[in-house]
């Protein structure tokens, strides 16, 4: 009886054990799925509301180029979450006081401030102070939250997530909450200074959710081992008492059993420890898709590459913001290089697309320029290129970058295989926020074409190209810069 008893333990320690291992298991990934989506969630948000740094910013740049339009006017076409666009000339007054201080701050802080914000309503605005025009963007929430790449779908999603500012909360998805059971968080303010409001994402699980048939399945498994081992040490008893000879054999047997378990578990234990260490490392790199280390390791290094050059971008425009009469430190660059380094840049880019590029860096051509500014101008053109071939047979899709030393100037000429530039679009292929392309930004080519100009050069389409589109690049040569 006592036998039986111990048997009937051993099946509810070891049940209980499974089926806390299998919950457990389950809560985990529950988890990492949940903060994988907080995570994509996060920044895309702050990819969103950086564009309005940016847009601010460019707008303040255009103002100080004293652009005959008002290309701000064309803003709403463009974003439909900027709801509309003030602006302030040097003698002129905002409509009510709170943009005048929000202007009053981004003055003293170099960088756009907020104006208003009515989480209830699902709107702020953000102002940006110039000269000799300031700007004043009206935002909408609800719009600025990219449905299109949302990492959730927002009607059935269990996750609730919202964007706070003090006792201001938006609700961007309900979810579900009140379950009794465990509860996930996720806080982590968005990537914008000007903007720091507060994503809050929160997972109620309940008991409903853990894995109840496989738990079940675990106690019926470990039955069905267990009342097997029992029939079995029954037998062997048996046949213990029957054979004595035969036991002490087995005996032996088992002892030397026992002795190799022990040595094989002694042996094994320092490589599977390794093994899990690095299985829970290639976990995490591999959260993103596709699962493959080597590239993972080259996406991230290229991802820091990126986000220092984007920082240096970024300093540049703040520093032409904070000092109007400024230009960035020029010096001798080689064009081949800015060319190899945004090729380098995009190679991934390319391979995924199909692209064959075409590059015979030959001698170097050396320009005075600023190496930010530069090898931002060759990365847009590359980008657009890129994108123009969408549109052509894999086969036919090719690239092709000269570099040309034409006199004082040195050229840089990048030339595709895609449809080309339709006549009507020429004249106004360099105004800010106008695009050929279906959701495009219309800002890369007049910011490219603004940077070349500070630079001393300038930046042109060939409209005598008989086939895709050519863009030239003429920057001062280093020997004439005298």
């Amino acid at each position: 009886m006592r036998a039986l008893a111990g048997w009937w333990l051993a099946w509810l320690v070891l049940s209980a054990a499974g089926a806390a291992w299998l919950a457990r298991n389950e809560l985990r990934q529950l988890q990492e799925a949940f903060e994988t989506d907080a995570r994509i969630a996060h920044r895309l948000l702050s990819q969103q509301v950086v564009q309005y740094d940016a847009v601010l910013a460019t707008l303040a740049l255009l103002g100080k180029a004293g652009a005959a339009d008002s290309p701000e006017q064309r803003l709403p076409s463009v974003y439909p979450s900027i709801l509309s666009v003030q602006r302030r000339e040097r003698s002129g007054a905002w409509p009510d006081a709170a943009l005048a201080e929000a202007e009053a701050q981004s003055r003293n802080q170099h960088r756009p401030a907020l104006a208003q914000v009515e989480f209830a309503r699902g709107r702020y605005r953000l102002v940006i102070g110039a000269e000799p025009v300031s700007y004043a963007l009206d935002i909408d929430l609800a719009a600025t939250v990219p449905w299109r790449d949302w990492p959730m779908d927002p009607k059935t999603s269990p996750s609730r997530v919202t964007i706070e500012q003090g006792a201001q909360q938006f609700v961007v998805q309900p979810g579900r909450v009140g379950a009794d059971g465990w509860r996930f968080d996720f806080r982590k303010v968005l990537a914008s200074e000007s903007q720091a409001f507060d994503v809050v994402a929160r997972r109620d699980v309940a008991w409903r959710e853990l894995p109840w048939i496989l738990m079940a399945a675990w106690a019926l498994a470990v039955g069905v081992v267990l009342g097997g081992a029992r029939m079995l040490l029954r037998q062997r008893e048996a046949r213990r008492r029957a054979e004595e000879l035969l036991r002490l054999g087995q005996v032996a047997r088992l002892n030397a059993l026992g002795e190799l378990a022990a040595g094989m578990a002694h042996e094994l234990n320092q490589p599977l420890t390794a093994l899990l260490a690095n299985t829970q490392a290639a976990r995490r790199l591999l959260a993103d898709d596709p699962p493959d280390i080597g590239t993972a390791r080259d996406a991230m290094g290229k991802a820091s590459e990126q986000a220092r050059r984007a920082a240096d971008v970024v300093a540049r425009l703040r520093r032409a913001i904070e000092r109007p009469d400024g230009h960035g430190k020029r010096e001798q660059v080689a064009l081949q290089d800015a060319a190899r380094s945004a090729l380098y840049l995009l190679e991934p880019e390319c391979t995924r697309r199909g692209v064959g590029v075409n590059f015979e860096p030959g001698a170097a051509v050396r320009v005075l320029a600023d190496p930010v500014a530069l090898e931002q101008i060759v990365h847009n053109l590359l980008i657009n290129a890129l994108q123009a071939l969408d549109t052509i047979p894999a086969g036919r899709r090719r690239i092709t970058i000269e570099v040309l030393d034409q006199g004082p100037m040195g050229q840089l000429v990048v030339s595709d295989s895609g449809p080309g530039i339709a006549a009507e679009a020429l004249p106004r292929l360099f105004e800010p926020f106008y695009s050929t392309r279906e959701g495009g930004l219309g800002l890369g080519l007049s910011l490219s074409e603004s940077l070349a100009g500070d630079m001393g050069g300038s930046l042109a389409v060939d409209a005598s190209a008989t086939s895709g589109a050519r863009f030239v690049l003429s920057l001062p040569l280093a020997g004439a810069s005298a």
